[in-house]
């Protein structure tokens, strides 16, 4: 019988489904077109590509740093030469528009290059132990090695970049892996894959299997799986923790990120980052703006101006290099979040841009007076819509982004140093950021939240150190 949809990758070969239930169809988000169809991984591919990884670790953890090096120079070289490719492919595979696309396909390649560098620097320290008479002419070095096989599982809203944060430290450690891609963007993955299997990684050390979540939590309970580096809902990943026994586990989770406008700030500079990141990619970041906070005597101008800004951004095709705000991801989040704008209205909320939607594209959506109760403020939206509020003091702003049960990033307009300092201070978040959105993120900086948004800390030097382990080594002189 033929193989049916794209193949995975499976520890060295490349594997097809023989059955049309294995088979997962991808369709474009904007206009349900059907971009492609993807093999799924079954419970006996799932097993394989444990017993393989498990043999490749012992290939990876002996390679040299200058090799690790090589690897990863290698697939950000490939990546960089293919980057149309890959911005169209995102474009269609999860309607992310062509300019945000473009901008994801330039990170992952700097992420590979950064992992590439730090392969060059994963060191250890020389520890003193001559404390004391037991340790004298003895001396102590600590070196990290690699922990075994990462377990990867990526989201559908970056699926280049997301998926490198993962990946390309795991490589750089000299670690095996296993990608479990979205179902709803897993073609990029397998491209991806392609790049890997070129670039001299051993082949049994890595996989990327598309397949049922109920196969991923087979995984995530193997105990031959060393960690798990999760990235998704927060109902999820902390499920998936409860269920991971020894392994150590990353998770990077959702938010609810909010702004802080105080009276010294340039308005107009707020309004305009504000605007993009409360919009940009219709709202489908786990950073995305959903609450801004703005002092109370310049509340009206700035509510003014965000709202003239949002209604001029462009909507629609996610080809147009001009759209901004394309299709959310499925039908089904669409309705989900005109739900809750209307659940917003019904407790008297109003709605001062947006609301209305053609087909998958949500209109920007902006709105005052939400209840504390609302799912617009409470719950991450994940969609295109922002709620606006007032406040007196930093203290009572600083208090309002903290009423929440997410912490991943929060940012802050001000010219006044106490101010800045207090949120830093009192925000419970993974990171302030200053006069700039908390959408705002290099991936070289630690990242991850707290509370509901997290555990642990991605960011490459960071996640190398989740996924090494010190060792200690005493020695007599």
């Amino acid at each position: 019988m033929t193989n049916l949809g794209m193949p995975f990758f499976l520890g060295g070969e490349w594997r097809g489904s023989l059955s049309p239930s294995g088979v997962l169809e991808i369709r474009n988000p904007f206009d349900n077109s059907l971009i492609g169809s993807v093999a799924q991984a079954a419970e006996s591919d799932i097993t394989v590509a444990v017993e393989r990884a498990t043999t490749g670790f012992e290939k990876t953890r002996r390679l040299q740093s200058h090799e690790r090096y090589e690897i990863l120079a290698f697939i950000a070289a490939r990546i960089a030469e293919r980057k149309e490719e890959f911005a169209e492919l995102l474009t269609s595979e999860i309607g992310k528009p062509i300019s945000a696309a473009r901008t994801e396909v330039t990170r992952s390649v700097l992420t590979y290059q950064l992992a590439a560098e730090e392969a060059r620097r994963i060191g250890g320290e020389v520890v003193p132990l001559d404390l004391n008479t037991a340790g004298q002419n003895k001396y102590g070095i600590v070196r990290r090695f690699p922990i075994g096989i990462v377990l990867a599982i990526a989201p559908f809203n970056f699926p280049l970049n997301l998926v490198a944060h993962k990946v390309a430290p795991a490589i750089a450690s000299g670690n095996a892996f296993i990608l479990k891609p979205s179902s709803s963007a897993p073609i990029i993955s397998l491209k991806l894959a392609e790049i890997i299997e070129a670039s001299g990684y051993p082949l049994e050390a890595f996989s990327v299997l598309p397949c049922s979540s109920r196969l991923a939590e087979s995984l995530v309970q193997d105990a031959r799986i060393a960690m798990l580096s999760f990235t998704g809902s927060p109902g999820v990943g902390w499920s998936l923790k409860a269920k991971a026994g020894k392994k150590k586990v990353l998770l990077e989770l959702g938010g609810n990120a909010g702004v802080i406008v105080d009276r010294s700030a340039n308005i107009e500079e707020a309004v305009r980052k504000n605007i993009l990141g409360s919009f940009v990619y219709s709202g489908q970041v786990c950073i995305k703006v959903q609450r801004i906070y703005v002092h109370a005597d310049v509340f009206d101008e700035y509510v003014a101006r965000f709202v003239e800004g949002a209604k001029k951004l462009k909507t629609g095709d996610p080809h147009d290099p001009a759209t901004i705000v394309g299709p959310v991801i499925t039908s089904e989040a669409a309705t989900r979040i005109l739900e809750s704008i209307e659940e917003a209205r019904l407790h008297n909320a109003t709605i001062l841009a947006g609301g209305g939607h053609v087909g998958a594209v949500i209109e920007p959506t902006v709105l005052i007076n939400v209840s504390r109760t609302s799912r617009v403020f409470c719950t991450e939206i994940f969609g295109p819509v922002v709620t606006l509020h007032e406040f007196s003091s930093i203290e009572e702003a600083v208090a309002g982004i903290n009423d929440s049960p997410f912490g991943l990033q929060a940012g802050i307009f001000s010219n006044e140093y106490k101010n800045i300092l207090y949120a830093y201070d009192n925000l419970q978040v993974g990171a302030v950021i200053v006069n700039d959105n908390p959408t705002f993120r290099v991936d070289n900086m630690p990242y991850g939240g707290v509370k509901d948004s997290g555990f642990g800390r991605e960011g490459i030097r960071y996640a190398i150190e989740e996924m090494t382990e010190p060792k200690m080594l005493a020695m007599g002189m």
